[in-house]
């Protein structure tokens, strides 16, 4: 035995980076080890997502009834915060504690109220259920402020982390390590609905409520450990750093950064594009293909991994040196070719198709969310992460909360045009709102194409160079960093 694992070592070693993603992100200062620590509160999030945009939205829908319209306002709720990630970003970079600690609190304080929403949910969904005598408006509210709190832990959580993730890795991994706690997120979500999946293949609602409170569980467990001992404490803390620029000054200068207001449009368009579906690519599954929960819940599965093999495309055509504006591209045709197979599933009674274009809309979001990153992440120096990461998450969580919530309001409202035969007898169909969304999101990736080719050849990481913001918070925060 002791000789077999000798070998299987010796062959390891001798396989390149190249066939292991993301090895390469690995440094002497941000071990492998501790960097696949840190990345556990991405496969937080990762869980915290499937369970509130894939299983809990179809069981709303289908197993308790409650409106596409209202289901999708609920999910959507954590947009509510998201248009502050760019502030929590900027804090965090610019954060003066007598701890010596600037991501810390912002991660820890997060993980808590995601914890909370958690608690929460259990209580709202017995409401929603209709298995007692109170009225369905205290679930409902229950339910809007449960969502909020996950919410607004998911964008502070996320945000802070990613940024630490920055401070601690070498420049020129940097956007290495970024892809792969991207990655890590994405297997969060894939591992997770498989497991879903099997524990609702039958559906009963106090299974459903163990499996709540398993996450919010997990949550704090996964968050503590990767944040032990990553954030360098210093000593005598960060009150005596000079005084950083405003918030308002700051993101004055990023906005005179040539093209990087349009990269910001072409960012929104495209996550409108990729999310509206979010909410209903399972209830279309059930419905329309009468697939079961745990099937269902499969899709979302088969949704992350499509994103991860997109994860994987990306950073092989970045390191060879492709531009990051192509990348955002290919993402955009590919996403077009794959919710026209959406909408053709149905059309010939192709479950496999139906799959098989979930699968590939995934990949599409995939090389659209790591482009448009990188290039944003292009648009400033080494000591922006946090407000960088925070304008791109912002954009991306405002406008995906929007475009849920439009799409259920457009499907509950189709829906009921075609079953009263507006449209004709031909679409009186339940796939007829479906379709509709799936037509719009087509339209909104060819927007998104034209909005982008502006950019193409500008290198999105070369969308700026220099950043005029002063050499000294500059020269100061790095200094922190060095002695700590």
């Amino acid at each position: 035995m002791r000789r077999l694992n000798n070998a299987l070592a010796k062959g390891w070693q001798q396989v390149g980076s190249g066939f292991l993603p993301f090895a390469d992100a690995a440094t002497a200062e941000l071990p492998l080890s501790r960097l696949l620590r840190l990345a556990l509160f991405q496969v937080s999030v990762g869980i915290a997502t499937v369970l509130l945009t894939g299983t809990l939205n179809r069981i709303m829908i289908v197993e308790l009834g409650v409106p596409a319209s209202l289901v999708g306002f609920m999910v959507s709720l954590p947009v509510v915060f998201a248009p502050f990630r760019a502030l929590i970003g900027f804090k965090s970079d610019t954060h003066r504690s007598a701890l010596g600690w600037k991501r810390v609190p912002y991660i820890w304080f997060g993980t808590l109220l995601q914890f909370g929403g958690f608690s929460i949910l259990p209580f709202a969904l017995i409401l929603l259920s209709g298995d007692t005598n109170g009225p369905p408006i205290y679930g409902q509210a229950g339910a809007a402020v449960a969502f909020l709190l996950i919410g607004a832990g998911l964008n502070t959580t996320q945000t802070a982390g990613l940024a630490l993730a920055n401070d601690l890795a070498p420049e020129h991994v940097r956007p290495r390590v970024v892809a792969l706690l991207f990655t890590t997120l994405l297997i969060g979500m894939v591992v997770s609905a498989i497991i879903f999946s099997q524990l609702l293949q039958t559906f009963d609602e106090i299974r459903l409520i163990k499996i709540i409170q398993g996450v919010a569980l997990v949550t704090m467990v996964l968050n503590g450990i990767a944040l032990w001992k990553q954030e360098p404490r210093r000593p005598g803390g960060t009150l005596d750093e000079p005084v950083a620029p405003k918030f308002s000054e700051t993101w004055k200068t990023l906005s005179a950064i040539p093209g990087f207001k349009r990269l910001l449009t072409v960012v929104g368009l495209g996550t409108a594009a990729f999310n509206m579906q979010d909410i209903l690519l399972e209830p279309f599954g059930g419905q329309v293909f009468g697939l079961p929960v745990g099937d269902t819940t499969m899709l979302m599965a088969a949704l992350a991994g499509g994103m991860l093999v997109g994860f994987f495309i990306a950073e092989r055509m970045l390191n060879r040196g492709v531009e990051a504006m192509r990348v955002i591209g290919l993402g955009l045709v590919i996403g077009i070719i794959a919710f026209m197979g959406v909408i053709a599933a149905p059309l010939v009674g192709s479950l496999g198709l139906f799959r098989m274009a979930s699968l590939t809309v995934g990949i599409g979001a995939g090389l659209f969310s790591v482009g448009t990153l990188t290039a944003t992440m292009g648009c400033g120096n080494s000591t922006m992460s946090g407000i960088l990461l925070g304008s791109w998450g912002a954009v991306q969580a405002t406008v995906a909360g929007l475009a849920i919530a439009f799409s259920g309001a457009a499907r509950d409202l189709i829906a009921v045009l075609a079953h009263a035969g507006r449209f004709g007898d031909s679409l009186a169909h339940p796939a007829t709102g479906y379709i509709a969304v799936f037509i719009l999101e087509i339209a909104l990736l060819f927007a998104t194409l034209m909005a982008a080719l502006p950019l193409f050849g500008m290198g999105g990481r070369r969308l700026a160079r220099q950043n005029p913001l002063s050499s000294s918070w500059d020269e100061g925060r790095s200094e922190g960093y060095k002695e700590a």
